[in-house]
């Protein structure tokens, strides 16, 4: 019996460190072969990895328009609505991770993400929406390169222009134009809150426009304004 248990013992624990191995290659490997993000520092991106992966049926729409042409009332309630910390975290909010863990860990499903903006925008330039592990790990790693190369201006500005806001469309300047027939830089308090309000789903919300939660998320982020 003592010589069964120390086999399994010494097995369970040659298991552990092969898989912890193989886990510090794969970290080894994702540090090194993060993307570089110095250029974004000045170029605008004429692609995301979002983009490419869109399969839709519509046309894609997309047009970069610098910050200073886009509402203050968007980038204030973007803000307010997906990253309330923004100014001042560092690429993530641990506290945040911590509480989506533990939900997740509830509903035995990885269901929240608790991601900051410049987690999202790393997502949407470099990754997948995938919510493996380990994309969740390399999404964290450039989102620090993000903030360690850029400005939050620029950050902000850069996620404004390629989130996505609806079927193939991208951008606050498409959104705008689709959802309101103007430009990004004449929205409104309630326009602003209603864009802010459907970005965690905003392909389901572009169909489902009036429903209670909707304008319940809605009504909060414009009474923030």
């Amino acid at each position: 019996m003592k010589r069964q248990l120390k086999k399994n013992t010494r097995t369970f624990l040659i298991v552990t460190l092969c898989c912890s191995g193989l886990l510090w290659i794969y970290m080894v490997h994702t540090i090194f072969s993060l993307p570089d993000v110095s250029h974004l520092r000045s170029a605008n991106p004429g692609e995301t990895a979002f983009m490419k992966a869109y399969d839709g049926k519509r046309k894609l729409r997309y047009r970069w328009v610098p910050l200073k042409r886009i509402s203050p009332h968007l980038r204030n309630a973007v803000i307010i609505a997906e990253d309330d910390q923004f100014r001042e975290h560092h690429g993530f909010v641990w506290d945040a991770i911590k509480e989506a863990a533990k939900r997740n860990w509830k509903r035995k499903r990885l269901y929240y993400g608790a991601s900051t903006l410049t987690q999202q925008l790393a997502r949407n330039l470099f990754l997948s929406k995938s919510k493996n592990p380990f994309r969740k790990t390399k999404e964290l790693l450039i989102a620090l390169k993000l903030e360690r190369e850029l400005s939050k201006d620029r950050i902000l500005e850069l996620y404004l222009n390629v989130v996505e806001w609806g079927d193939g469309i991208f951008g606050a300047q498409a959104a705008a134009r689709h959802y309101f027939g103007t430009s990004a830089a004449y929205l409104s308090k309630h326009q602003a809150a209603f864009l802010a309000a459907i970005l965690p789903r905003p392909v389901y919300f572009d169909r489902h426009r009036n429903g209670d939660y909707l304008n319940g998320r809605l009504g909060r982020i414009e009474s923030r304004l």
